[in-house]
């Protein structure tokens, strides 16, 4: 069973911030997947749901981003998941806004919400790193919790939709297929 784990912060102060792209992208998936919204489990927003024929675990920590780790945690113990068949979906300053990359392992980038999971369960995790790009006049922690502009949204809607189609390939263990898939710049 595979667990996808959408980082952001709950509350509607944070819904379109830079920093909750990760709960954007499972809100997308619920939404295609025509299900019923969300569970509150796991200190999370939680929903275990079939695509494709397969059983996946679609989870948002309700726990602010900094320490996200403790509700992956609940999470990974209770259904004994492999932390190859855990991905993490971030937003990351290192990259530009409209490139997605999917990668295993690493560091956490100064990324609290990695931080956080890397100290309880260790960094051999799958990510999906979607680029929000570096600020230029404002600190990193104010940058991430604006609001995307109002021109970037429609690039952001397509940035959230070629999420979705890596995460049906990750679920169908098309890895290098959804490499392939983010390694193109969307425009």
């Amino acid at each position: 069973m595979k667990l996808f784990v959408g980082l952001g912060n709950p509350g509607e102060r944070y819904k379109i911030t830079r920093h909750n792209v990760g709960f954007m992208v499972l809100d997308n998936l619920i939404k295609q997947s025509s299900v019923e919204g969300w569970d509150n489990k796991f200190d999370s927003f939680f929903n275990k749901i079939i695509i494709n024929q397969k059983s996946v675990i679609l989870l948002k920590p309700l726990t602010f981003m900094n320490i996200s780790g403790y509700a992956v945690q609940k999470v990974k113990k209770f259904y004994g998941i492999d932390p190859n068949d855990i991905v993490i979906i971030h937003d990351d300053i290192d990259l530009e806004l409209g490139k997605i990359k999917f990668k295993k392992g690493g560091g956490d980038g100064g990324h609290n919400g990695l931080k956080s999971i890397i100290k309880l369960i260790g960094s051999e995790f799958n990510r999906i790193r979607i680029g929000i790009g570096r600020p230029e006049k404002i600190s990193v922690s104010s940058y991430v919790l604006n609001n995307f502009r109002e021109e970037e949204v429609p690039l952001l809607k397509k940035i959230i939709l070629k999420s979705c189609e890596g995460i049906n390939l990750l679920i169908a263990n098309e890895d290098e297929e959804c490499r392939r898939l983010f390694s193109k710049t969307i425009v």
